[in-house]
C-alpha cells in the first residue's frame, strides 16, 4: 500500500499567535524535521496542508502575509491543500488525489495534536484510510478551561489514547525509520 505524508498546518500563522512557546516547538521541530527526512528516503511524499481563516484578522487571513511554511520546514512537496475546516478532507480535494494515486495509508504530523492532526486522523480513519499517528512529530500548547490547565503533554497523552487502535496506530519517528529501512534490506 503506498504511503503518503500530512504535514498539517505546519505554517508561520502559529508563532504569531500569543500560546506559541518556543521551548514547547524546538524538541518538536527537531522530530518533524526527522520524519520529513525519513519519509523523503523512504520515497514517501509530502503533502502539505495550510489552514486560513480569510477575512478573520487573525494570523491565519491570508491577508496578514503568515499562510506560507514554517521557518526550516519549506521542504518540496508533492502538493499543497488550503483548508478553512479544522480536518483536512472536508474543504479540499485530498482525498481525491491520494485515491487517484494509489495511496491508502497516510501519516499524520503538524501543529496542533488535538485539533486538525486528532480531527485529520479521525475523517481519514472514516474515509477508509489507514493511519500512522506520528504523536511526537505533532505540537499542541497548554489549554485551559473552567480554572485548570491541560499541559500539552496531558493532550498528547488524551489525543493518544482516543485514536489509538480506533483510528491510527500510534508511532514514532524512529520506528518508522526502521520499518522504512527494513523494506529496502
Amino acid at each position: 500500500m503506498s504511503s503518503a505524508l500530512l504535514m498539517i498546518d505546519v505554517q508561520a500563522s502559529f508563532p504569531a499567535r500569543d500560546y506559541w512557546d518556543e521551548a514547547l516547538a524546538e524538541p518538536w521541530r527537531q522530530r518533524q524535521r526527522a520524519l520529513l527526512d525519513s519519509a523523503r528516503e523512504a520515497g514517501i511524499p509530502l503533502v502539505r496542508i495550510f489552514h486560513e481563516a480569510p477575512g478573520s484578522g487573525t494570523p491565519f487571513d491570508p491577508a496578514n502575509g503568515l499562510i506560507h511554511p514554517l521557518e526550516g520546514f519549506d521542504d518540496p512537496a508533492a502538493t499543497t491543500f488550503h483548508k478553512r475546516a479544522h480536518n483536512a478532507f472536508t474543504d479540499t480535494e485530498l482525498a481525491s488525489w491520494l485515491r487517484e494515486r494509489g495511496i491508502g495509508h497516510l501519516l499524520v504530523s503538524g501543529i496542533r495534536t488535538e485539533q486538525c492532526c486528532e480531527t485529520t486522523t479521525r475523517v481519514a480513519s472514516d474515509l477508509g484510510f489507514t493511519v500512522d499517528f506520528v504523536s511526537e512529530a505533532t505540537l499542541t500548547f497548554p489549554m485551559h478551561r473552567a480554572g485548570r490547565t491541560w499541559s500539552a503533554e496531558e493532550i498528547r497523552a488524551r489525543t493518544e489514547l482516543v485514536l489509538e487502535g480506533r483510528f491510527a496506530r500510534i508511532v514514532d519517528v524512529a520506528t518508522l525509520g526502521e520499518e522504512w529501512r527494513a523494506r529496502v534490506a
